[in-house]
């Protein structure tokens, strides 16, 4: 008995030391490695940089940040190679801007879902609209859909159902005020502020502003929960890239409990986690 409980012991023993080699040989070592992720608002980059603490702490990995002043570089750059990563997007700005210019560009991991608000210097809310009055709107096709569809969703104006999240200008059918819509840059709807009854200023760029959330009239996520899929922000890479290990690792860090904690502090509590 005492031998048969030895053969077990060492058995046990044995198999053990077997399975732990077999797991160390399945974690991969990417310690050294550098990846370039760009982002396009100061907000991303903190939220980035705790990532990038993250992985160098964890995994010795690097994470290089390129800030971007625009939505249009990002993209430019990962495609042609001047960088690893991208987050800045949301899936249907992705796929519009492949559609564009013939890219095969991919999402690699969801990171945040953001609000879109309509902030005014001039009103307190949007049934206080003139006739005529301008509201400034960003002027990509994703986001500009997205903000004549939460304008829609305020009753201000009704949008052609067929036109769905790209909807346009012209694809408004009911305009009782005929209000003028003035399509900007993203980046320059802060600074529209004052020329306008009210702008629909993407999140980040609000963020970066530190425009006060008594100026917001309105916010087409309150219910979050509603709001599609297309609308949720993502990592993006190059298609033949998608499968990278070490990219994949960064998606891993990055929907961490780290990264929660610190979208909730810099988004004041608006950004949600998409993953």
């Amino acid at each position: 008995m005492k031998k048969i409980l030895k053969l077990l012991l060492v058995g046990s023993l044995f198999g053990s030391f077997t399975l732990n080699n077999v797991f160390a040989e399945d974690k991969q070592d990417f310690s050294g490695q550098t990846v370039s992720v760009g982002v396009a608002s100061e907000y991303e980059e903190d939220v980035w940089q705790s990532v990038a603490d993250l992985a160098e702490e964890e995994e010795g990995i690097k994470i290089k940040l390129v800030l971007f002043s625009d939505y249009v570089q990002p993209n430019i750059s990962l495609s042609d190679g001047s960088i690893d990563l991208n987050a800045f997007q949301h899936v249907e700005f992705l796929n519009d801007w492949n559609q564009a210019n013939e890219g095969d560009l991919v999402s690699i991991g969801y990171t945040y879902v953001a609000p879109l608000k309509v902030y005014s210097e001039k009103i307190d809310a949007l049934d206080q609209l003139k006739e005529g009055d301008k509201i400034a709107i960003p002027n990509d096709a994703t986001n500009a859909g997205r903000a004549l569809l939460a304008l829609e969703q305020a009753g201000v104006i009704e949008v052609d159902d067929e036109a769905g999240v790209l909807a346009e200008v012209s694809d408004i059918t009911k305009n009782e005020l005929n209000l003028k819509f003035e399509e900007l840059d993203a980046a320059q709807l802060v600074p529209s502020l004052p020329d306008v009854a009210a702008a629909v200023i993407n999140n980040n760029f609000a963020n970066d502003a530190e425009l006060e959330e008594d100026l917001v009239i309105f916010n087409d996520a309150e219910d979050i929960e509603k709001l599609p899929d297309s609308y949720k922000n993502i990592i993006a890479s190059r298609k033949e890239e998608s499968e990278n290990p070490l990219f994949l690792k960064i998606v891993e860090l990055y929907q961490s409990e780290e990264t929660v904690k610190k979208l909730e502090e810099v988004s004041k509590g608006s950004d949600q986690p998409a993953w």
